[in-house]
């Protein structure tokens, strides 16, 4: 029974790699492939043995809350609201089988902070490629949108590319980058799809998840941190209920923020303002050793020390917070 067990797995194999040679030329034949050796193996679905090979959209598929709080813990540096709330707001969204609106997270914060790496973080707990999974997109202000006199095209392709990756893909992820760059009025574009709407002309968008990341607030935020600072209270103690309101007011009214007098604030329609905090010396030199970690070298604190001490910090007096945060640690680190 071994012996014909082996023989099976091993004429399923080259079945398979048959199918998967010749994918981009005969998808008819793939398909008669892929059925013959699960009709061979007796234990794999069609749907299984495909996604082995190709990626596919597992809307129900459950997310791993121990192993995203572990990662957040571990890699994000200085942010325990952030973390809390992301892990809290994401749990509780992918456990909830009828979603009334799309989960929609606005990160806001100082440039190094860690906005860019926390959407990473998602995206690839989210789906197996992460940023590189056909179900992600990344839409990048300056790139995508950079001229004000095509606002409306923006927002006639904005709404087809939504509408078409989430037909493809319920549970797709949408990340909009520089939104502090980003042409007011072009955001509101999607407002529909945000909105408690069941449907709109057949397509659901209840499952879908967008983050925006924008600098707008940073100013805010950083005053908090610094009132907490001056008053002898640890970072620790801010709470969400003492950023959130002042940020969503002030990032709607900042002229310079693609969110500026936007409906989707005005029809609350964002539900988590997360404010990213700036980093303290300790924080930077956290980000250096956990750098010197993923390059493969032994964490040495003399050099730990040197990078953290080339780098600048604010207010001018107390010289508290990282004004780049960790961004240029790894160029830094390039030099030693």
């Amino acid at each position: 029974m071994l012996r014909a067990g082996r023989l099976g797995g091993a004429c399923a194999l080259r079945l398979l790699l048959a199918a998967h040679t010749v994918a981009a030329f005969e998808p008819i034949s793939v398909g008669i492939a892929i059925g013959a050796a699960s009709a061979l193996t007796g234990y794999l679905s069609y749907t299984d043995l495909y996604c082995r090979f190709a990626e596919c959209c597992r809307e129900e598929q459950p997310l791993n809350a121990s192993a995203l709080k572990q990662e957040l813990e571990e890699k994000l540096f200085g942010q325990h609201l952030a973390t809390e709330v992301i892990l809290k707001a994401l749990t509780g969204f992918k456990n909830n089988k009828n979603p009334k609106k799309p989960l929609t997270l606005s990160l806001h914060g100082w440039a190094g902070t860690g906005k860019n790496f926390v959407s990473q973080i998602v995206a690839e707990n989210l789906h197996r490629k992460g940023l590189k999974s056909n179900f992600v997109h990344l839409f990048v202000s300056t790139l995508h949108f950079p001229h004000e006199q095509q606002i409306k095209l923006y927002q006639d392709q904005l709404q087809s590319w939504i509408r078409g990756n989430v037909s493809a893909c319920a549970s797709s992820l949408f990340i909009f980058d520089e939104m502090d760059k980003l042409h007011p009025g072009v955001i509101d574009a999607i407002k529909p799809f945000l909105d408690y709407y069941e449907q709109i002309d057949g397509v659901s968008y209840r499952k879908a998840i967008f983050i925006f990341l924008s600098n707008a607030g940073g100013d805010l935020i950083t005053k908090t941190a610094l009132d907490f600072w001056r008053a002898g209270r640890k970072r620790e103690d801010i709470q969400l209920k003492d950023l959130e309101p002042v940020l969503s007011v002030g990032v709607f009214n900042n002229k310079h923020s693609g969110l500026w007098h936007s409906g989707l604030i005005d029809r609350n329609l964002i539900d988590y303002f997360i404010p990213f905090l700036p980093l303290e010396y300790r924080h930077v030199k956290m980000c250096v050793r956990a750098e010197m970690k993923a390059r493969g070298s032994a964490v040495d604190e003399d050099i730990v020390t040197s990078v953290a001490d080339e780098m600048t910090f604010f207010p001018k007096d107390e010289k508290i917070y990282s004004d780049k945060g960790c961004k240029t640690v790894q160029s830094r680190l390039d030099f030693h």
